[in-house]
């Protein structure tokens, strides 16, 4: 049945801890201001951690469980036998690829879908289970087979060409595609967060209902007097331009490249911040060594999600060079892109189709500059294609970056979107 407004219990599960998950916390947040009686289900930051939490947001309730730890003991014992057998292929084969194989097949075995019954366990009965990625889909999946219910799949990326799972063994892959549509048989819509992205997951799969909600904040205005906090962090005269890249501090993000593009002819006067955290930050505290660097080179930790815009606000260009080291980076928008333009913060993006749509193709475009991600200087390029407009074109440029957010880039339009389709599920509380 579909059709009636009746308010729906809704369990999330995601495979994180959701501190800085904008998506997670925003969807939840507009599904509870929409009537519905949501719970997001997460774990503990630390993985090892046995102990869980709960807390309360606007509307909704964060509960976090633990990750089982009962196998890991037994694993350190007689685990020896096989990663001592990865490491001798690994040195016959000259890198890690048996012991990283056995590790990751260890960690979803356990860990992944050991929390995934975990969750499912401990989540209230639902009438709709919402799992965001494959990662939480099978605590869907779960909760749903114990409860009953329906099951909606948001996937935030495609999961087989993210990180390292592109350099998984292809027997591994195409077992992983098996069970992910799998899964989505059970599923009765997908969420994703780019066309690009929803044509690539309906050409792999047989897919459900399929919307496109990008990750996009609410719209924001802009004070009266400019909001400081960026400057006054890093000590930057007033008259010294600031680039940023904010988010994750992960492989392949283009952190280097950035780092030798500010040291290229024209861009000696930039300070460079890096806002976020992530795996790769002990590689930025040895950039900020280099001697072209020296004063200009900033590092700050991650501010909550509903200040990053205000703080974005206070720079002059971000900058997101994603690496085409993946097909998931390619069809990318990133939630910096958006973040970005809901600040009036012009854009240097690489050159990637489903970016170039945003920054060039975009009614108001275009928002920035376009750039090759892996060359330096071409991102140098781009960089002084915007510092070096006029003051008339800068402002004018802002004005059309912030102009595209209120009139397409915004959270409001894209939880319409989400609330509609929740609006037209199937399901016996219809």
């Amino acid at each position: 049945m579909t059709g009636s407004p009746a308010a729906l219990r809704i369990a999330m599960f995601v495979y994180g801890d959701v501190t800085h998950d904008s998506r997670v916390l925003r969807e939840a947040g507009s599904l509870a201001a929409a009537g519905h009686a949501v719970t997001v289900l997460a774990r503990p930051a630390d993985t090892t951690s046995a102990i869980g939490d709960r807390e309360s947001r606007a509307g909704f309730d964060i509960v976090r469980v633990p990750i089982p730890g009962w196998w890991r003991g037994p694993w350190r014992i007689l685990g020896l036998p096989l990663r001592g057998a990865a490491r001798l292929l690994d040195r016959v084969a000259g890198r890690p690829v048996a012991s990283e194989t056995l590790t990751w097949a260890v960690l979803w075995r356990f860990a992944v879908l050991g929390w995934a019954r975990a969750a499912a366990a401990a989540a209230p009965p639902a009438d709709v289970h919402h799992g965001h990625d494959l990662s939480g889909l099978p605590a869907a999946i779960a909760a749903r087979r114990r409860h009953g219910g329906i099951v909606v799949y948001d996937s935030h990326e495609i999961f087989l060409e993210s990180g390292a799972n592109v350099r998984r063994p292809a027997w591994i892959r195409r077992r992983l595609a098996r069970r992910e549509q799998a899964w989505i048989d059970e599923t009765v819509a997908l969420i994703t967060v780019n066309r690009a992205l929803a044509d690539e997951l309906w050409r792999r799969y047989r897919l459900p209902r399929v919307a496109v909600v990008h990750n996009c904040p609410p719209r924001w205005k802009p004070p009266i007097a400019p909001d400081p906090r960026m400057r006054e962090a890093i000590a930057a005269p007033p008259d010294r331009p600031i680039a940023i890249y904010h988010g994750s501090f992960g492989p392949h993000r283009g952190l280097e490249q950035l780092a030798a593009a500010i040291q290229e002819p024209g861009l000696e006067e930039v300070h460079l911040v890096y806002l976020g955290y992530g795996s790769q930050r002990p590689r930025l505290a040895e950039l900020a060594t280099q001697p072209g660097l020296a004063g200009r080179f900033h590092v700050l930790d991650p501010v909550p999600p509903e200040e990053v815009v205000g703080w974005l606000s206070g720079a002059d260009v971000a900058v997101m060079a994603l690496q085409p080291s993946t097909l998931n980076h390619v069809l990318s928008t990133p939630n910096k892109l958006f973040e970005a333009l809901a600040a009036g913060l012009p854009v240097v993006a690489s050159d990637f189709p489903a970016m170039r749509a945003v920054v060039v193709d975009d009614p108001d475009g275009p928002l920035g500059e376009l750039c090759d991600p892996a060359d330096p200087a071409s991102i140098a390029a781009a960089i002084r294609r915007v510092l070096e407009r006029s003051p008339s074109e800068t402002a004018d440029l802002r004005r059309r970056c912030l102009a595209a957010a209120h009139a397409r880039w915004n959270w409001e339009t894209e939880a319409a979107t989400l609330i509609g389709l929740y609006g037209t599920l199937p399901g016996p509380a219809r």
